[in-house]
């Protein structure tokens, strides 16, 4: 069987968009276990390549001389500089002719292989980035993002756990934003690194490590992770606390809890505890009302600030259910604002570019509950001594064409009175 065979078999599974992409390359890897790991990333990067591109390369592989829709695209992904994979010469000529053929003439969502709906929706969310910033950013999405790692500060500095990977081979620079955070040249074997199994360093983008550091909680205070997932955030947000207080990491997924306790058994920490709720009205969340310090909500979304990692998010979502998101996000922020004490803080975040999910979210909540306030982002930004210039108006946004993170919006919330 063909290189070219599986690659074909494998993005016909993927692009029936009927579940998560790294979920169905990681069940093909499993089910076909002769393929070596060269050919596996080969495989990997080719079918990622036409997930961030579908649309264009889909108007661009009507003209191939041969072959079936998913050989054509497959054409047009295969990057490898040797293997051909089982193309012909012939498709490969075409292939190399058609990426070199102008685009800019193509309107805007064909040439950014988005949906009608999404490239709108994005125009219309960010209209202060202007004309060349929706194209800046519109282009940026279609680039794979970097592999981020944040450091656990309780068990190594920066430099420390750098040089910890450099020993075994992982080139790692210092992020620009994050005073936790390396970011890795390549894909290297991370896991089988010393540095990440004795928990000195975690996968988390940039953009993901700076809400921890929005939300600054101290020691000694009581703190919800209210949608904590496998607790990407809700570890940073531990040794921030440096293992003191309780930290509470809630959700509604058992199974993404149970991603974390591994994590947690690695860092270190012993002030988390993991929560299955119910949904955002669980009796564990009232009980804790009025007595929280600080509260993280990287409520659910669509996820479009992640489309460089998880480009099928794009073909697999639409307007609805972004609208039915939103229903969901406001709910989830009436219930965590209500764990705080006066004089608490929250942080409601998504990794989401559109302000349905976003300013409107947070405006709504602000006008039917007075005794909440925002704080300026841009004010943190400056005391922090960030590089560039400070976000515009008072929430934190993150762009991968101008931050070199994921998207993110974030708002700091302050519940005010005695």
């Amino acid at each position: 069987m063909h290189l070219l065979d599986h690659g074909v078999e494998l993005l016909r599974l993927v692009l029936r968009l009927d579940s998560p992409a790294d979920a169905v390359v990681s069940r093909y890897f499993r089910a076909h276990p002769r393929l070596g790991q060269r050919d596996r990333h080969l495989l990997a990067e080719a079918t990622y390549a036409v997930l961030r591109n579908l649309r264009l390369w889909r108007h661009l592989a009507q003209t191939a001389p041969e072959g079936s829709a998913e050989s054509r695209l497959l054409a047009l992904g295969w990057q490898a500089p040797g293997p051909t994979g089982g193309l012909s010469p012939r498709m490969l000529e075409w292939s190399r002719q058609a990426l070199a053929q102008p685009t800019a003439d193509l309107p805007a969502a064909l040439r950014y292989s988005l949906p009608d709906w999404l490239a709108e929706a994005m125009r219309q969310s960010l209209p202060f980035l202007g004309e060349g910033g929706f194209d800046s950013l519109a282009q940026s999405l279609l680039q794979a993002a970097p592999l981020d790692l944040r450091v656990n500060a309780l068990k190594a500095d920066r430099e420390q756990a750098r040089a910890s990977l450099g020993e075994q081979g992982i080139d790692a620079s210092p992020t620009a934003l994050s005073p936790w955070g390396l970011r890795v040249q390549g894909k290297p074997a991370l896991q089988r690194s010393k540095a990440f199994e004795d928990g000195v360093v975690e996968v988390q983008d940039e953009g993901s490590q700076l809400l921890a550091l929005l939300l600054a909680p101290r020691r000694g205070e009581m703190v919800v992770d209210f949608c904590a997932g496998a607790g990407g955030k809700t570890l940073a947000l531990g040794a921030m606390m440096r293992g003191s207080g309780r930290l509470y990491a809630f959700d509604v997924s058992q199974s993404r809890l149970d991603r974390l306790r591994p994590r947690l058994a690695r860092s270190g920490l012993s002030n988390v505890y993991p929560v299955a709720i119910r949904s955002e009205r669980d009796d564990r969340v009232q009980r804790l009302a009025g007595k929280i310090d600080r509260v993280l909500v990287d409520a659910p979304c669509s996820g479009v600030g992640t489309l460089r990692r998880n480009p099928d998010l794009k073909w697999r979502i639409d307007a609805q259910q972004v609208q039915r998101l939103a229903q969901q996000q406001r709910a989830i922020l009436r219930q965590a604002a209500a764990l705080l004490k006066p004089g608490g803080r929250l942080v409601y975040a998504t990794c989401s570019l559109l302000d349905i999910e976003n300013d409107q979210v947070v405006q709504d909540f602000l006008r039917d509950h007075p005794s909440f306030g925002v704080l300026d982002a841009g004010e943190w930004w400056a005391r922090q001594g960030l590089p560039g210039a400070p976000p515009a108006g008072p929430w934190l946004r993150l762009f991968p064409h101008l931050h070199a993170t994921d998207g993110f919006f974030a708002a700091l919330l302050e519940r005010r009175g005695a």
